[in-house]
C-alpha cells in the first residue's frame, strides 16, 4: 500500500535478503541499496543497527561497501536497518538480512593434540595405531579433509614406506618395526581440504602436525658376546678355581635388558664358569700331556632369564680358546723302539738287552740295542742328561749325555780291556735319564744286559782305532766319505784276504763301504739330517778269509746345513688391562746344530700397526710395550693389538719364522662422558604431559659398549620433578638423553612465577664394575604460552540490570566484560538463550528480540515494545568465547545475566466479570453482612498495580420502574487476593424490608500511584421483601428446634434447592385449640441463586411433592407450614379449621384464574416486546452483553428461559403468533413469570395443559409443573450463588 501525504508518495525497497562474501575486501562493493520512488524524487540513503558497523554506505548512490571485515564462521547472518529519505516524506526503514557467504579462508585444524603414543615392536602389520582428527570450519568440499603423511623422522626416504594413513585419520603400521634399528618415529601428518574459492581463486588449505611414536622394546633378540674371540691360559699345575678369563654377554634388547646366565656346553672338560658373571675357573686337574691338545676350545652359551616372545630361550654361543701352557711335572722315560716309529702311549721299558764282541774297539755301540729316552714336557722343560751307573759303567759310555725332548740312545764301549769275554761273558749297566729341571722326581733307569761275543786272535787291524770323518748332511747319495780306508792282516792267502762291511747294519741304510777297497760313501743321502742324528758311529769290520774280524770305528759326524727355520714354541695370546705394560718372553728353537751359526738366534719386531709401541731384546727375545697400552688408541672393536715378531738364525742362507703376539687390551672405565654442547636451551608448551622436550647428546670414549654406556638424570633442584630424561643410543659411544615433560605433571604457563626451568642434567658412565665419572651441563627450559585457559566473564559485569518499560530507554544499556589469563586472546560474547519470565512462570518468547548482546559485550535495547506486564524479568544465557584458542576449552562457563523490567503506571485497572445474581434479604442483613463482591486486576505492579474501590452511588428501581438514590446505605472493604483485589460490598445502615426492586450500585476501582487510573462497574442487588416471610410451626420447643435447625434446614434445601434463611425462632404464645400443639416456630425465607423466592403455597406444595422429605420433617416435629401466627388448635376446632384452610385454598385458586384471565391481553404485548428485544439481542456477541439471571419479580426476559423457575427454553426462530386478543396463557407464578404458549409446540401445550389449575382436587399446580422436569437435569442453578453463599 502507498501512503498518499500531501500528493506525494512514498519510497519503498523491494529487496530482504542479500548476500555477501566473507573474503570481500575492505571498501570493495558489497551490495547495492535500491529503493524505487513513483514521484522520481532524489532518494538519500542510510543504514543502522548493532551490526551496521560492518559497512559504510554511499548516501546518494545507495552504494555499500565494506567497512569492517567479515567472518561467516563468526557470524553467518545478521541484520541491519536500511533506510531510505526522499526529502518530503517521513524516511522508510526496513530489515534487511545480510547472510555471509563461505569462502575457504580456514585451513584444517587439528584437534586433541598433542599426538603420541608409544606401540611395541611386534606390532601386527595393518594394525592401526592412531587416529587423527582435524576440523576445517568451512561449509562444502572446502571443509572436507584428507589426510597424508609427508615425512617420517628419522630417515624419511627409507621408512616413508613404514606407515600409510587412511581417510579417516587412522595411521596404519604397514611393516614391521625394530626397536634395534629405531626407538622413536615422528610423523609430520599432512591435514589438506577439498578446496574452495578465496577472493575468486580456487584454494586448498592444509596445515600438518606430528605425531609422535615411542618403540617398546620387546624380548626378541638373542645376547651378543662383547670382546669376541676370547683366549687365556693357565698353567697346567694351577690349583682349583683359578681364574682363566671372564665373558661378558649382553642383552640385546637395551630396552629389556634382561639377567643372563653362562654356561659350558662342552662335555667332560676341567672347567667351570660362573652362571651370574661369566668368569672361568679350573675345576679339574689339568696334564697338559693327558689332553689331545695343549689348547682347549670351551663353548661357552649365554642364556637370557626370560623367553623372549616367541615362547624361546634367548641364547647365543661363543668358543674359548684355553691354552693349558706346560710345567715340568715329567721325567724321562726310557722306550725299545726305534725313531719316527715310537709309541710313547705305551708303558716305558726298564730291562734292555744288546751284545758286543769282546775287545770290541772304544766308543763301538753294543748291538742289538734299540733305546729311545722320552720326556713328554715341552720345550725347555723337557731337557735332561744321561749317565751311567753299575758294576761295568766305565766299560762303557752313554751317547749322547744330553736330550732334549726325545733321543736315541746308545752305549759305547769306552774301555775296550774291560770288554773281555774271558773275563766275564755278561756285562750290565744302567742308563740313568736325570731332570734338572724336576728335582722331586728327576730319574728314570734302564738297565742294560750286554752279551760279549769271542772273537779270533787273529784278526785284521786298521791303522786307526778310530777315524773321524765327516759329511754335509743333506748330501746325495754316492757322496765319498773316505776315499779308503785299509787294515792289515798278517794272515796270508785267503785268510788275509780282507773284505769290508759296515756295521752295525742298520747303518747300512744311511752309509756304504766298498767291500774292496774300505772307501766310506754315503747310501742315502735323504737320512742325512744333523738334527735328527749328528753323530754316527760304525764298526768298519774287516774280514779275513778265516773269518777272522777286525774293526775299527768310524765317527761320522753329519756337519750341519743351515736348513731348519727357527721353530717358535707356543702360541701368544696375552689379555691386559689398558693402562698397564706388556711383558712376553718369544721363545724359540733351532734344530740346527748347536753353538753354530745356524742355530743362534735373533729376533725383530716386523713393521706393522703397532710396531713403533713395542720393543724387543734381539737376543733373549724379550718382547715389552713401550709405554701403558690405551684401548680407546685402538681403532679395532674388540680391543686387539696384533705385534708380529720374526724369529731368524745366522746361518747362510738366512733362515726365519714369523710368530703373532696378539694382545688383548681390556678397556677400563677411564674415560668420563662429555656432553657435545656447554649449554643447552630448549622451550615447550604449557600443558603438554609427556611432549619432547628437547635432546641433550654426550660421548663416552671409552671402547666397549658396557663402559661407554651413558645414563641420563637430572639433578634434583627447583622444577627437576617437572620433568623425565630418558637415554638412547646413537652410535658406539654416542647418547642422546631426550628431556619431555613428566606425563603426570601439567604445566601451566598462568601459575609460573618464572616461565623458565634452570635444569641440571648429568651424564654418568653405567658400568658393571666400576661408575665412571659424570659431566653436567645446563639446560634452560622455556615454558611457552599456549592459548588453553577459557575466558572468565568477571562477576561484577553479571549484575542485574534495570530497564524500563515502554521503550523509555534505548541503545547501550549494559556492557559485559570478560578476562582471560593468556597472554593472547582475542574475546568475544555469545548469546546462547533468551528466557522470558513473568513473575516465576515463563512468559514465552515474547521479550526474544527486546535486547541484543553485540561481540564486544554490548547489550543494547533493541525494541520499544518492551511491557512489563507481558514479561518482567528476561534471563540472558550467554558465554565468552577466546577466538586464539588452541587447546581446551575456548568458551566460559555458561553465564546468566538478568535484566530487570521497571514497572510504568500504564495500565488501568479492570474489573473481572460477574457471573453471580446477588441477592440481599433486609430484614435478615445486619450492618457489616456482605452481600455482594467485585474482582479487578492491575497489569502494573508494586503500588502502581495496588487497587482501592470505592461506592460511587447507590440507586433503587423499584418494581414500577421509579429510581430513588440512596446515601450510606452500602459500603466496600478492598482486600488482595492473588493476582487481583477483591471489593466486599457489606451493609453500612440498616435496610428497609419493605421495599421491593434492586439496588443499582457504581463501584469504582482506583490504582495507587500518579497519575491514577479509573475504571467503575455497576452491580444489580436485587431484594427480596417480607411477602416471602414463611412460618413453620414444630411440636417441639425452641431448645430443640434450635438444636436441630441444621437438620431441618439440610431437609428444607434438599426438597426445595433453594437456600434457607431463618430469620428467627421463637415460641408460640397464643395457641387455639388443634390436634397438634405447637410450641414453637421458625420464621424464614427461601432464595434460589437468581434471586427468586419461594412462598407458602410453593413450599407447601414441593414439601408434600417428596414423601420421604415431609417424613423426616415430621419427625423433627414439624406441624404446619403458613404465614400466619400459629394457635394450639382444639379437637373440636380442628374440623372447622381444616374446612376453613381449603376454602381459602378455593378462593385463592379463583382469584388467580381471574387475575389470569385479566391480564392476558397485557401479557402478550409483554411477551411481543421481549421477543423483539430478543431478536435485536441475538445480533449482539455475548461477551458484549453482561450475562445473568433472569430478574425475579418482573416481566423482563432472558434467552435462557421464560421462567426462571420451571427453566422453559424460548427458540426465537418460532412464530409464538402472538396476538393482543389471545387468551391461551395462564399464569402460575406468584413472580408474574409467564408461560408462552407457541402454536407450533406440541409438547409446550401438553404441558401447559397439565399445569393448569382448574379444580381443587386436581393435584397441586406447582407439584405439576414440577413433575414435568427432572431437577438435577435442567433446573436452573447459578453455581455462583448457592446455599452456602448466603
Amino acid at each position: 500500500l502507498l501512503l498518499v501525504v500531501s500528493g506525494n508518495t512514498v519510497p519503498f525497497f523491494n529487496m530482504t535478503v542479500v548476500y555477501v562474501p566473507e573474503d570481500l575486501e575492505l571498501g570493495q562493493h558489497a551490495f547495492q541499496l535500491m529503493a524505487t520512488d513513483i514521484d522520481g524524487d532524489p532518494l538519500t540513503y542510510s543504514i543502522s543497527g548493532p551490526d551496521a558497523f560492518y559497512f559504510s554506505v554511499d548516501a546518494q548512490t545507495g552504494n555499500v561497501t565494506l567497512r569492517n571485515s567479515l567472518d561467516r564462521e563468526l557470524l553467518p547472518k545478521f541484520t541491519i536497518i536500511v533506510k531510505v529519505f526522499d526529502g518530503k516524506n517521513e524516511a522508510v526503514s526496513k530489515k534487511l538480512t545480510i547472510i555471509v557467504e563461505d569462502r575457504n579462508d580456514n585451513a584444517p585444524v587439528f584437534q586433541y593434540l598433542p599426538y603420541e603414543t608409544s606401540i611395541p615392536e611386534n606390532m601386527k602389520l595393518n594394525s592401526i595405531i592412531y587416529t587423527v582428527f582435524a576440523d576445517d570450519s568451512d561449509t562444502g568440499n572446502a571443509s572436507k579433509v584428507s589426510y597424508s603423511i609427508e615425512e617420517v623422522i628419522p630417515d624419511s626416504e627409507k621408512n616413508h614406506w613404514l606407515f600409510y594413513i587412511l581417510p579417516n585419520g587412522s595411521v596404519v603400521l604397514n611393516g614391521s618395526l625394530d626397536y634395534a634399528t629405531n626407538t622413536f618415529y615422528q610423523l609430520k601428518i599432512l591435514a589438506k581440504d577439498g578446496g574452495g574459492l578465496l577472493h575468486n581463486v580456487l584454494t586448498f588449505q592444509q596445515s600438518s602436525t606430528y605425531l609422535s611414536l615411542t618403540i617398546r622394546d620387546l624380548p626378541n633378540l638373542d645376547p651378543r658376546f662383547l670382546n669376541e674371540p676370547y683366549s687365556g691360559s693357565v698353567p697346567e699345575n694351577c690349583s682349583l678355581g683359578t681364574t682363566v678369563l671372564t665373558v661378558t654377554a649382553v642383552d640385546r634388547d637395551t630396552g629389556v635388558n634382561d639377567e643372563i646366565s653362562y654356561s659350558i656346553t662342552n662335555a667332560s672338560v676341567p672347567f667351570a664358569i660362573s652362571a651370574t658373571t661369566g668368569t672361568i675357573t679350573v675345576s679339574g686337574p689339568l696334564d697338559r700331556e693327558q689332553l689331545p691338545s695343549e689348547e682347549v676350545l670351551l663353548e661357552v652359551t649365554a642364556r637370557e632369564k626370560n623367553l623372549d616372545i616367541h615362547g624361546k630361550v634367548a641364547q647365543a654361543s661363543t668358543m674359548v680358546a684355553v691354552m693349558v701352557t706346560d710345567v715340568n711335572d715329567n721325567k724321562p722315560q726310557f722306550y725299545r723302539c726305534s725313531l719316527p716309529s715310537c709309541n710313547f702311549s705305551t708303558s716305558a721299558q726298564n730291562n734292555f738287552r744288546g751284545n758286543i764282541i769282546e775287545h770290541s774297539s772304544s766308543r763301538l755301540p753294543v748291538s742289538n740295542l734299540s733305546i729311545v729316552a722320552h720326556d713328554p714336557d715341552k720345550g725347555i722343560n723337557s731337557n735332561y742328561e744321561l749317565y751311567l751307573q753299575g758294576p761295568n759303567a766305565s766299560a762303557f759310555t752313554v751317547s749322547p749325555t744330553k736330550i732334549v725332548g726325545t733321543g736315541e740312545v746308545q752305549l759305547l764301549v769306552q774301555d775296550p780291556s774291560s770288554v773281555d769275554y774271558e773275563i766275564s761273558h755278561v756285562m750290565v749297566v744302567q742308563i740313568i735319564a736325570n731332570d734338572m729341571g724336576n728335582p722331586t722326581d728327576c730319574c728314570s733307569t734302564a738297565t742294560v744286559t750286554i752279551d760279549l761275543i769271542d772273537s779270533n786272535d787273529h784278526i785284521p787291524e786298521f791303522p786307526q782305532s778310530t777315524y773321524n770323518l765327516s759329511v754335509m748332511e743333506n748330501s746325495p747319495t754316492g757322496t765319498i766319505i773316505s776315499p779308503n780306508i785299509t787294515a792289515y792282516d798278517p794272515d796270508s792267502g785267503v785268510l788275509g784276504q780282507i773284505t769290508y762291511q759296515l756295521l752295525p747294519e742298520s747303518i747300512r741304510k744311511i752309509f756304504t763301504v766298498n767291500a774292496m777297497t774300505g772307501a766310506v760313501l754315503v747310501q742315502n743321502g735323504s737320512l742325512l739330517d744333523r738334527e735328527t742324528r749328528s753323530i754316527y758311529y760304525a764298526n768298519l769290520q774287516a774280514k779275513d778269509g778265516g773269518n777272522l774280524v777286525g774293526t775299527t770305528v768310524l765317527e761320522i759326524t753329519v756337519l750341519d746345513d743351515n736348513d731348519m727355520a727357527p721353530i717358535v714354541t707356543g702360541s701368544y695370546f696375552i689379555s691386559v688391562e689398558e693402562g698397564q705394560n706388556v711383558r712376553t718372553q718369544i721363545q724359540a728353537i733351532d734344530n740346527d746344530e748347536p753353538g753354530s751359526r745356524n742355530s743362534e738366534l735373533g729376533f725383530k719386531i716386523l713393521p706393522g700397526p703397532f710396531s713403533n709401541n713395542f720393543t724387543i731384546n734381539a737376543t733373549t727375545g724379550e718382547m715389552h710395550s713401550k709405554e701403558p697400552l690405551d684401548r680407546e688408541a685402538l681403532e679395532d672393536e674388540r680391543g686387539q693389538v696384533v705385534v708380529t715378531v720374526e724369529v731368524y738364525d745366522h746361518g747362510v742362507p738366512k733362515l726365519h719364522t714369523s710368530v703373532n703376539v696378539t694382545i688383548t687390551v681390556g678397556d677400563m672405565n677411564d674415560n668420563a662422558p662429555m656432553f657435545l654442547n656447554q649449554s643447552y636451551e630448549f622451550s615447550v608448551f604449557e600443558d603438554s604431559p609427556g611432549s619432547l622436550v628437547g635432546e641433550v647428546e654426550a660421548t663416552d670414549a671409552d671402547r666397549t659398549e658396557i663402559n661407554s654406556r651413558i645414563s641420563f638424570l637430572l639433578q634434583r633442584g627447583s622444577g627437576s620433578s617437572n620433568f623425565l630424561i630418558r637415554s638412547s643410543p646413537l652410535g658406539r659411544g654416542y647418547y642422546g638423553g631426550q628431556l619431555s615433560v613428566d606425563p603426570d605433571v601439567s604445566l601451566d604457563y598462568d601459575t609460573l612465577q618464572q616461565k623458565f626451568f634452570f635444569l641440571v642434567v648429568l651424564a654418568e658412565n653405567t658400568a658393571a664394575d666400576n661408575m665412571g665419572d659424570t659431566a653436567s651441563v645446563s639446560v634452560v627450559v622455556h615454558i611457552l604460552d599456549i592459548n588453553d585457559e577459557p575466558p572468565t566473564i568477571l562477576p561484577a559485569s553479571l549484575q542485574d540490570v534495570h530497564v524500563s518499560e515502554n521503550g523509555t530507554q534505548q541503545g547501550l544499556v549494559h556492557t559485559l566484560v570478560a578476562s582471560d589469563p593468556d597472554t593472547n586472546h582475542s574475546l568475544v560474547f555469545e548469546e546462547l538463550a533468551v528466557t522470558c519470565f513473568k513473575g516465576a512462570s515463563s512468559a514465552g518468547e515474547v521479550c526474544w528480540d527486546w535486547f541484543v548482546l553485540a561481540p564486544n559485550g554490548s547489550v543494547l535495547v533493541n525494541s520499544s515494545d518492551i511491557d512489563y506486564e507481558l514479561c518482567d524479568k528476561v534471563v540472558l544465557t550467554l558465554r565468552a568465547e577466546d577466538l586464539y584458542t588452541k587447546k581446551g576449552n575456548r568458551y566460559s562457563q555458561n553465564e546468566t545475566l538478568r535484566i530487570l523490567i521497571s514497572d510504568v503506571n500504564d495500565n488501568t485497572p479492570l474489573f473481572l466479570p460477574i457471573s453471580q445474581t446477588f441477592v440481599v434479604v433486609p430484614e435478615i442483613s445486619p450492618v457489616d453482612l456482605q452481600v455482594a463482591t467485585v474482582r479487578a486486576t492491575d497489569a502494573d505492579s508494586g503500588l502502581r498495580g495496588a487497587i482501592t474501590f470505592s461506592i460511587v452511588s447507590v440507586v433503587l428501581v423499584e418494581d414500577n420502574g421509579v429510581s430513588r438514590p440512596f446515601k450510606n446505605l452500602f459500603k466496600v472493604v478492598t482486600a488482595p487476593e492473588q493476582d487481583s483485589y477483591v471489593g466486599s460490598i457489606q451493609v453500612a445502615s440498616n435496610l428497609d424490608g419493605s421495599l421491593k426492586g434492586q439496588y443499582q450500585v457504581t463501584v469504582e476501582a482506583q490504582d495507587s500511584e500518579a497519575p491514577a487510573h479509573t475504571a467503575q462497574t455497576v452491580l444489580n442487588i436485587f431484594t427480596v421483601d417480607q411477602s416471602y416471610r414463611v412460618r413453620l410451626q414444630f411440636t417441639t420447643t425452641v431448645d430443640e428446634v434450635q438444636s436441630k435447625s441444621e437438620n431441618i434446614k439440610v431437609a428444607l434445601t434438599t426438597v426445595t434447592k433453594a437456600g434457607v434463611y431463618v430469620a428467627a425462632i421463637r415460641s408460640i404464645e397464643d395457641t387455639r385449640a388443634s390436634q397438634v400443639e405447637a410450641k414453637s416456630v421458625m420464621e424464614a425465607y427461601f432464595v434460589y441463586s437468581n434471586g427468586t423466592a419461594l412462598d407458602v403455597n410453593q413450599l407447601s406444595v414441593l414439601i408434600q411433592s417428596d414423601p420421604l422429605v415431609l417424613a423426616e420433617l415430621v419427625n423433627l416435629g414439624l406441624a404446619v407450614i403458613g404465614p400466619g401466627e400459629v394457635v394450639k388448635p382444639t379437637r373440636e376446632t380442628e374440623l372447622i379449621g381444616i374446612i376453613a384452610g381449603l376454602a381459602v385454598f378455593l378462593l385463592i385458586f379463583i382469584l388467580i384464574m381471574t387475575l389470569v384471565v385479566v391480564l392476558t391481553t397485557r401479557s402478550y404485548k409483554r411477551k411481543l416486546s421481549a421477543m423483539k428485544a430478543l431478536k435485536v439481542a441475538t445480533t449482539f456477541s455475548p461477551a458484549m452483553a453482561q450475562q445473568g439471571a433472569g430478574i425475579p419479580g418482573t416481566n423482563q426476559y432472558n434467552a435462557e428461559g421464560a421462567n426462571p423457575m420451571l427453566n422453559l427454553s424460548l427458540d426465537p426462530s418460532h412464530d409464538l403468533g402472538f396476538h393482543e386478543d389471545s387468551s391461551s396463557v395462564a399464569s402460575v407464578n406468584s413472580l408474574d413469570e409467564n408461560t408462552v404458549n407457541a402454536p407450533e409446540d406440541n409438547n409446550l401445550k401438553a404441558m401447559q395443559g397439565k399445569a393448569q389449575l382448574t379444580d381443587p382436587t386436581d393435584e397441586e399446580v406447582l407439584v405439576a409443573a414440577l413433575n414435568l422436569k427432572d431437577p438435577t437435569k435442567t433446573a436452573y442453578i447459578n453455581t455462583t450463588f448457592t446455599t452456602t453463599d448466603l
